[in-house]
């Protein structure tokens, strides 16, 4: 974005390029991670819609580099400044005591060992340390194998499980969002659809017990997301962190546990939606004793059941599998705004940003223009 626009005063924009991050979304994921703990205990991640890259770039430097950010750096710098403290107070006796230098090793870069970090986007990215970028589009059946391959270079895809992940992985991620409209209607259903895409990528590389983040826009019927998420995993919450706009209707689905029904095979080719494959699958489940509806009957006896008798069938069967997902605030309350303007210090100096775009959307614009010579068209000769 331009140095012009009021973008420069959006303190988590100034912030990235002061701390070398290549968009101002790193902090979404940095104030997620606190308030989850998705990066702990993780090695093995999938990045999808990874572009321009800033959350490849907190994989790379919380895993690949050991660094730490935020609340666990913050209790690092806290414990290192106690025990610095220990050695300018006497004892009883009115003497110092030798203390012991302060160990630094919980200071210090821990890298974790067998760091497996693939991100996947249609546009390009530029490399970044430890990170296996693919080109390729999620929705597509055949992105499936350049992520199995990617994973494992021993992947045979001629096995009978050639849709599912030999090793598979942690956490997958997703900040992606289709270019809105400002028809608020169509650009939630749009992003629904991208977030079943990368929803069904996971099902073929997420372990049980692994996590899945992605952004998604809240609207009138969201609930009934919640519900079909619900299915998958264990604990699913709806994030708002403090670097994200309040003025903005996106959100972060955040869910842990990734508990599959029995039986249950993902595969790309029979993508999971809100179509006949998500029906088929509850009828099996409802079929087996374990419907959605059987398990929130003992939670809804104590609720008055207003109007069931007025609805169809149908109705009555989305209203019973119907589930409001906890709304969460993250990011600290000392954090800054980011729909508040601070006024800029007087030496501040303007960074250029850490990464140009590789390939922006208006480079196609600008080459057009320069043919035709320029904002003008081309000059005539008298």
């Amino acid at each position: 974005m331009g140095k012009s626009s009021k973008d420069k005063r959006d303190a988590y924009y100034r912030l990235a390029k002061e701390q070398g991050w290549r968009a101002r979304s790193a902090f979404k994921l940095l104030q997620l991670d606190e308030e989850f703990n998705l990066l702990e205990g993780v090695t093995r991640v999938v990045d999808l819609c990874a572009a321009p890259g800033s959350w490849s770039q907190v994989l790379s430097r919380v895993l690949i580099k050991g660094e730490k950010f935020g609340r666990s750096a913050w209790q690092d710098r806290e414990a290192k400044f106690r025990q610095q403290m220990l050695g300018l107070f006497p004892n009883d006796d009115g003497q110092h005591v030798a203390v012991q230098p302060p160990s630094t090793t919980h200071t210090e870069p821990q890298p974790r060992k067998d760091v497996k970090i693939v991100s996947i986007d249609l546009q390009p990215i530029s490399p970044l340390p430890g990170i296996i970028t693919l080109r390729a589009d999620i929705t597509h059946p055949a992105t499936v194998p350049l992520l199995l391959k990617a994973l494992d270079p021993s992947y045979d895809p001629s096995t009978a499980n050639s849709q599912q992940a030999s090793q598979p992985v942690d956490l997958v991620i997703s900040d992606g969002a289709p270019d809105v409209t400002g028809l608020h209607d169509l650009d939630i259903y749009v992003q629904s659809q991208l977030l079943f895409a990368a929803l069904n990528l996971a099902l073929c590389v997420l372990k049980p017990g692994g996590k899945f983040v992605a952004k998604i826009f809240r609207g009138r019927n969201v609930d009934l997301l919640y519900a079909q998420l619900k299915i998958f995993f264990e604990h699913v919450h709806v994030a708002k962190p403090r670097s994200s706009r309040a003025s903005s209707v996106e959100a972060f689905i955040v869910c842990l546990n990734f508990q599959p029904p029995e039986g249950f095979k993902a595969s790309l080719e029979e993508p999971l939606g809100v179509g006949q494959k998500s029906g088929e699958m509850l009828k099996k489940e409802k079929e087996a004793g374990k419907s959605m509806a059987q398990e929130t009957r003992a939670e809804e006896d104590d609720i008055e059941d207003v109007g069931m008798e007025d609805l169809t069938p149908l109705e009555e069967r989305e209203r019973r599998l119907r589930w409001i997902a906890p709304f969460i605030a993250c990011g600290d309350l000392s954090a800054y705004d980011s729909d508040a303007s601070y006024r800029l210090p007087d030496d501040h100096v303007s960074l250029d940003p850490i990464q140009p775009p590789t390939a922006p959307p208006y480079k196609r614009a600008i080459e057009l223009r320069k043919a035709q010579g320029g904002h003008y068209g081309p000059t005539t000769k008298s």
